[in-house]
Order: C-alpha cells, then structure tokens, then sequence
C-alpha cells in the first residue's frame, strides 16, 4: 500500500481545479497496475468530485447552480463568515474511489478529477492511498 499527498493552490474564492494529471503521476511513479486510488481531502469548506474536464464552462456552470443551492445571504451563525462554504463542501464530499487499471485511472472519456474550492483562495492538500 502507498500513499501520498497532492498539492494544490486555488486562485479563486470558488473554483473547480482538475487535478487528474497530478494523480496520474503519483500513479506512474508508484508502479502499481491494478487497484483502487482514495483520494481523502482534509479541509472542511473544499471537496472532490469527478465531473467533465473537456469544456470549461461546465466548471462556471456548476459554480454558478452550487451558488443558486446554497444561499450566501442569510443570516449563518457561525462567525467566520463562511458558512455557505462548510455547506457546500458537505454537499460535494470530502472523498472519491477510483479504479486504476494497466497504470491508468479508469475514467470516462470526458471525465476528470477536480478539487472543489469553496473558500479561497489557499494552499490546499489531498492525500492518497493506493489500495
């Protein structure tokens, strides 16, 4: 079993980075052929998600409807002032599961892997585990 950690710097207060060639990598570097890539993300107001990685305005469009979801104009209590971001990070997921097959990650033809970032910009870290 090996394991890792990803890196990421989001620009934006809200932003789908892909992150799929970084995993990718780690794949490669590790040798391993066959099993199953976790991917854990330890903050609280970021997620993962597999969506599609070709058209970019998809990206903007699910930013757009996640803002729609969640309200950012209500009165929240929690005082840092960045309760939508804690509900959205709930809504993605804080995990994802992936086949990895003959070295590759088994995606569809469109998909890829993002970190959802809710509150930024940051420095932000994803760790793996390859099973």
């Amino acid at each position: 079993m090996q394991s890792g950690t990803i890196l990421v710097s989001t620009v934006e207060y809200m932003e789908l980075v892909d992150i799929t060639d970084k995993i990718e990598k780690d794949i490669a570097k590790s040798k391993i052929t066959d099993g199953v890539c976790v991917l854990f993300n330890p903050h609280t107001t970021a997620g993962l998600t597999i969506n599609e990685g070709c058209d970019p305005a998809v990206r903007s469009d699910v930013i757009k409807a996640l803002k729609k979801i969640v309200p950012f104009n209500i009165s929240y209590q929690h005082l840092e002032g960045n309760s939508p971001s804690h509900v959205l990070a709930s809504l993605v997921g804080s995990s994802l599961s992936l086949f990895v097959h003959n070295g590759r990650l088994q995606l569809g033809t469109w998909q890829k892997v993002f970190f959802c970032e809710f509150d930024g910009p940051r420095s932000r870290k994803i760790h793996w585990r390859f099973l």
